[in-house]
């Protein structure tokens, strides 16, 4: 039902339509001016030209509503027009505004007297008992609703109305749809910063569980304080306003919105619940099947989709009043939120508040913002700036950093590596920084820009990266920009050999491989070389076992993997042959090779280390999935291609290469899975996803046997 006709216009008089806009813009001047998410309200008393235009008496007040056009698209829309649903539900709930007018940008409702709940009794406060009944009663009066009175739902919606589940996937989608799309050119760099990938609504909808069936109706699907209108009547009647997120559907989904928008406390969510069954039962007993497992679920779907209206209204926050005590609530905001939202979106590994701040910071720098801009950079001298790029362009670089689009941030382990087009420089570039409080298990020796500058150096036929810059912006975030190696179009994702090399790939490799035995290490590592490498890398090992943590410590045990004093004397019996020693990259896993113009090229070089040539190879075949052919002709290439003090018993040794890497990981990838370290990046989810084998091999290799446990942990560890 829409809004009641205008009266005609008596000849002479101009169009209802311009007499309207005329009252709009006196409310908007002269009403009493109140601001929501979405809508600018103004409450002006009628005079008597307008009171005949409305209907109604002269000095009654009404309410304009505006849209804001500055709102962001953050919210589910079942219908455009809300006098639609005012209309519907007037006989259910008398009491509810109506529409009096429209326009393209406003509308005219009746005034509804009283205080928002929220004046009364603020966010956090518990209510009243009885308000609480009172609520619970609105909500099961709603289910009175015909679907017929109401406007046609769109036609995606759900054709059985029982079917909860596929309510609640439709919700998903339009989450996705119509919160996350719209928003994701603006804001998908600064969530994919934040480790929120491009499809976590997508995943959500396709992991929603079955659930009981329910009879769906009406819901208001916002009813918080500021909805909740407490008049002046003796009897303190409850009002609800605000229907434009109005929708059809599972009643349960109202109760969800309801218990996290009301900020009610934790102690009173089992009164609020008791206070919602009870009401449904007498109204609808059907509506409370299955309410004490199903409720979870639309609660984790609240909290899930809640996550991106958070994080960009506290973006956008910033970047109409920028101040570092805004910045600090801000960044409370953003972590409240992603934490709310990490295990219903299955994010495995959160940033703490210092990535968030600086995510939020370089944000707010791209867009111009006041006090936000990027106005220099202490930069490392130990790394001279080149001549094609000089510290114009890497103030550039870091003025737009922040406005990279999602599919230009890639998140690994240890850094945040961002794709920028700077003006002025013909070739895209990395801005690469390290991730604030991020321990890694395995130490990195070589400092990552004196190994890229002596390949670059050596002229050698290495595809790297070139380092161009080193230094550090706000809040000493130190940072490095490489030249990028990804496909020419940067539109175009990086394309990893995540399933193996084929076999030009790995000739290409082992090619590259045997020319870094050209770079000549002692430039950066004067020291390095002596004989004696494998004693060393497996007193690294030991090293590592000794300083884990506890809990990865106490289930080792348990899975039967030894402590580190153990560990030594197992791997004491183990020793290999002398090589010559050279430049090796130390972490030759699928993501640090990037397929480009037919062949690979090698980045992240953190890792890199001097030792022998054949566990840089070894440790590439145990990191990347390597078919027993592949394997072979590459060991058959690089044997042939280096002399043979580089090469010599290669055979026999690497094997025992072979079972130290998989030790390694026994260790490395238990750590991860108990302290969650990294799940996020790729190479790390796979490592774990496979790590019943991982130990079995491992514990083979060391020649003990699997132990059984009922440790709880161990479900958990063997997903």
């Amino acid at each position: 039902m829409g809004a009641p006709p205008l009266p005609r216009p008596a000849p002479g008089v101009p169009a209802t339509d311009e007499r309207l806009r005329n009252f709009v813009e006196r409310a908007t001047c002269c009403g009493t001016a109140s601001s929501g998410h979405h809508n600018q309200n103004y409450v002006l008393a009628l005079n008597e030209l307008e009171a005949r235009l409305l209907g109604r008496e002269p000095c009654t007040s009404v309410t304009v509503r505006i849209r804001r056009a500055e709102a962001l698209p953050v919210v589910i829309r079942t219908w455009d027009n809300e006098d639609e649903i005012l209309g519907a539900v007037k006989d259910a709930l008398p009491h509810v505004p109506q529409c009096l007018a429209k326009g393209p940008e406003f509308a005219v409702h009746s005034y509804v007297e009283g205080v928002p709940l929220s004046s009364i009794c603020a966010n956090g406060k518990p209510v009243d008992t009885l308000l609480v009944r009172a609520l619970a009663g609105l909500l099961a009066q709603m289910t009175r609703v015909r679907r017929s009175s109401l406007p046609p739902l769109p036609p995606h919606w759900p054709s059985n109305d029982t079917d909860s589940q596929a309510f609640l996937r439709t919700l998903a989608h339009l989450a996705d749809e119509q919160i996350r799309r719209p928003n994701w050119t603006a804001f998908g760099g600064l969530f994919a910063a934040l480790g929120i990938p491009e499809d976590a609504l997508v995943r959500l909808a396709e992991r929603t569980p079955a659930m009981a069936r329910r009879p769906y109706s009406l819901l208001h699907a916002d009813l918080h304080r500021d909805n909740v209108i407490v008049s002046y009547g003796e009897s303190l009647p409850l009002i609800c306003v605000d229907w434009e997120l109005a929708t059809y559907g599972d009643p349960l989904h109202d109760l969800a919105t309801h218990l996290v928008r009301m900020h009610y406390p934790d102690h009173q969510w089992p009164e609020v619940i008791a206070a919602w069954e009870e009401a449904m039962r007498r109204v609808r007993p059907a509506a409370v099947n299955g309410l004490g497992k199903d409720l979870q679920h639309y609660l984790d779907f609240e909290r899930a989709q809640s996550v991106f209206p958070d994080v960009m209204r506290a973006a956008q926050s910033l970047e109409q009043a920028y101040s570092q005590k805004n910045l600090d609530e801000a960044t409370a905001e953003v972590d409240r939120a992603l934490r709310a939202a990490a295990r219903p979106l299955g994010l495995r590994s959160l940033p703490g508040p210092k990535e968030i701040e600086r995510a939020l910071f370089r944000w707010l720098t791209s867009r111009g913002v006041r006090g936000a801009q990027v106005v220099g950079w202490t930069p490392d001298r130990r790394l001279p700036l080149s001549d094609d790029f000089g510290e114009r362009a890497v103030l550039d670089a870091l003025s737009v950093e922040g406005a990279a689009p999602a599919g230009w941030v890639f998140k690994g382990t240890a850094h945040l590596n961002t794709v920028v087009r700077v003006p002025g420089v013909c070739y895209p570039v990395v801005v690469r920084r390290r991730l604030p409080d991020v321990a890694r298990l395995e130490p990195h020796f070589l400092s990552e820009h004196a190994v890229l500058r002596s390949i670059e150096a050596a002229k050698v036929a290495v595809s790297a990266p070139r380092a161009l810059a080193l230094g550090e912006t706000y809040e000493n975030d130190h940072f490095a920009i490489h030249t990028y190696m990804g496909p020419e179009d940067v539109d175009r994702p990086p394309n990893h050999p995540v399933h193996g090399l084929l076999p030009h790939e790995a000739d290409g490799l082992v090619d590259q491989l045997c020319a870094l035995t050209q770079v000549d290490y002692k430039r950066f590592d004067p020291t390095a070389g002596e004989p004696g490498f494998h004693s060393w890398l497996k007193g690294e090992l030991v090293r590592l076992v000794g300083a884990l943590p506890r809990k990865t410590t106490q289930l080792a045990r348990q899975l039967g993997l030894p402590d580190a004093r153990r560990l030594a004397l197992i791997l004491s019996r183990q020793e290999v042959s002398h090589r010559e020693p050279s430049l090796l990259h130390g972490d030759l896993n699928p993501w640090n090779l990037v397929r480009r113009d037919g062949g690979l090229s090698i980045i992240d070089w953190e890792m890199a280390l001097i030792g022998d040539p054949l566990y840089d190879l070894v440790r590439h075949m145990h990191l990347t999935p390597t078919r027993p052919e592949i394997r072979d002709r590459m060991f058959r290439r690089w044997a042939r291609k280096l002399p043979p003090e580089y090469t010599r018993d290669w055979q026999k040794d690497w094997p025992v290469y072979r079972r130290l890497e998989v030790v390694r990981s026994a260790y490395i990838d238990l750590d991860r899975i108990v302290t969650g370290a990294s799940l996020d990046a790729p190479n790390v989810s796979r490592a774990v996803a496979s790590y019943a084998v991982t130990l079995a091999v491992a514990t083979g290799a060391l020649g003990l046997p699997v132990r059984a446990t009922a440790n709880p942990y161990l479900a958990r560890a063997l997903g």
